[in-house]
């Protein structure tokens, strides 16, 4: 795999509102079990990602797509020595919906089907999406992503399942996320949160995991994160954000951060505030420097 340097890029673009994008080359990284937002539509140049998904392990190799539906646990890392390199956009639920509107017969929220699908068009037509936000091209950007979000929903899409009722178990987790919600930064323990809902801290655990496909603490971290992103994109500076969401200091956030996002929230805050205008590449090199424009030269690229 050309270019074997960890190095990542997580900007957001003017011209296409609602949607980030993210181009990297992962060799050692392990995303935790976290959730998006968002959708992930992750299109792969190069070597193989894994990912824990409803269940089970998939596998992503050139050529395919990882997609993931907003607030779906997953965790992400290399499936074979040389890592995976990928370009991904993250359009959001009201972006999706609008296009599936307009240009699909899906009723009710769209959404993907399957987390893997194998469609080299598909995936060339996400690089080529980041191409054109490289170039500085809105027009470009903005009907690419359509036409492959259209695609994509075309193949592999259909209503997300409707919530199922609610069942004591379930209703006892709600409460538990909206109290771990509202004390983000200063969170009860396990035994007090089951104390205050008046159930045992083993019954919360497993109502919490059934709901919401991970333990409250690993919940409460990737709540954590998301609230940092929020902070950050308003202007915060890392080091505020890591004690207003409850994380000990910087280095506490960095480590998280970078297990859920990718990069560190020092690069991901530049990049977002200063990156709008598209064009100029500068990615997050997490291992020495290599030239950042390797590998442009077919719609492969990540």
């Amino acid at each position: 795999m050309a270019g074997s340097v960890e190095r990542a890029r997580h900007w957001r673009y003017a011209e296409l509102p609602g949607v980030d994008l993210l181009r990297a080359s992962y060799v050692e990284k392990k995303f935790v079990r976290h959730t998006h937002e968002s959708f992930v539509i992750a299109a792969i140049a190069d070597g193989v990602e894994v990912f824990h998904h409803g269940g089970a392990d998939q596998y992503a190799g050139p050529g395919t797509l990882a997609l993931v539906n907003p607030d779906t646990p997953h965790t992400g890392r290399a499936g074979v020595p040389e890592g995976w390199r990928y370009g991904a956009v993250y359009p959001s639920p009201d972006v999706v919906a609008e296009i599936a509107a307009e240009t699909t017969m899906i009723r009710g929220t769209p959404g993907f089907v399957h987390p893997v699908l194998d469609d080299p068009y598909a995936a060339g037509l996400v690089h080529q999406v980041l191409r054109a936000v490289d170039e500085g091209n809105a027009l470009a950007a903005d009907t690419l992503l359509r036409v492959a979000v259209t695609r994509l929903l075309r193949l592999n899409g259909g209503p997300l399942p409707q919530r199922p009722v609610r069942t004591a178990g379930a209703s006892v987790a709600a409460r538990a996320r909206a109290v771990l919600s509202e004390r983000l930064a200063d969170p009860p323990s396990l035994e007090r949160l089951a104390a205050e809902l008046g159930t045992s801290p083993f019954a919360l655990l497993r109502a919490f995991r059934t709901a919401y496909g991970m333990p409250p603490h690993a919940w409460l971290t990737d709540a954590r994160v998301r609230r940092a992103r929020s902070l950050l994109d308003a202007g915060t500076a890392p080091v505020d954000a890591a004690v207003a969401v409850g994380f000990t200091d910087q280095p506490h956030l960095n480590r998280h951060f970078g297990r859920i996002v990718g990069v560190p929230p020092g690069a991901y805050q530049r990049e977002r505030i200063g990156g709008l205008g598209g064009g100029r590449e500068s990615e997050d090199r997490a291992r020495g420097r290599t030239d950042g424009a390797r590998g442009r030269k077919n719609v492969q690229d990540a």
